[in-house]
């Protein structure tokens, strides 16, 4: 089943689509006052074709590092330790796999929408950035660009053997808090070089905030979608 989502146009007859995942325990609506701020830069309306910004509800799980509470997660977390690459074993696998299947057929009712995969982004912040890179890397049918906000790369062990062939054709805006306490700085760093070493054209960034997103990466990111747009 489609997970329910919140939308936004941005004018009639999207031509491209935004799927931005939440985070663990938020919802569709925690990313949608983003829009506003990502479509002007230094006062000005950027010139963006019309968007459509798809922001799914994750389904309600029982989640582990809270005591099994129910809550809207793409996963359940096994454990703090975030650094897959490292040894942990953060993520549970078979959750990743079926928010994956989510997305795909996200992106598939785009594609019936009128909005073909190549002019479709994939977004995420922590839990949902972890799923957004997960559906990316297996995506033999590369999309516009994946954006991994606050995150780190799932099942890091087996990325090589789960990359498909075309993956690394889709650009990557990853960016982290140096003083985030929940995916800890070193663990995504460490993801964005593995997801270097793998090929992917990756533009990382660093920002001095916690587990959260600033206004100046919210500038930089909408840079990057200004290039995506324009190289189209």
């Amino acid at each position: 089943m489609l997970p329910e989502t919140v939308e936004h146009e941005t004018a009639s007859d999207p031509q491209w689509t935004v799927l931005w995942l939440h985070g663990l325990g938020a919802d569709g609506h925690d990313f949608a006052p983003i829009v506003p701020e990502l479509l002007v830069r230094d006062g000005r309306s950027r010139d963006w074709p019309s968007l459509r910004f798809v922001f799914p509800h994750a389904p309600l799980r029982a989640v582990t590092i809270n005591n099994g509470m129910r809550m809207r997660a793409w996963y359940d977390i096994r454990n703090f330790s975030a650094d897959e690459l490292a040894g942990g074993e953060r993520a549970d696998g078979a959750g990743v796999l079926e928010s994956v299947a989510q997305v795909e057929a996200l992106i598939a009712r785009e594609g019936e929408r009128g909005v073909p995969p190549q002019r479709l982004l994939l977004a995420g912040f922590s839990q949902g950035g972890a799923v957004a890179l997960a559906a990316g890397l297996r995506r033999a049918q590369p999309l516009a660009g994946l954006v991994a906000l606050s995150t780190y790369l799932p099942m890091a062990p087996q990325a090589r053997a789960d990359l498909q062939p075309g993956a690394t054709g889709q650009p990557v805006f990853m960016a982290h808090g140096l003083q985030d306490p929940v995916v800890p700085y070193a663990a995504g760093e460490r993801s964005a070089g593995l997801l270097l070493d793998l090929g992917f054209d990756l533009d990382w960034h660093r920002y001095a905030m916690g587990h959260a997103v600033c206004a100046e990466e919210i500038r930089d990111l909408g840079d990057w979608l200004s290039r995506r747009f324009a190289s189209a």
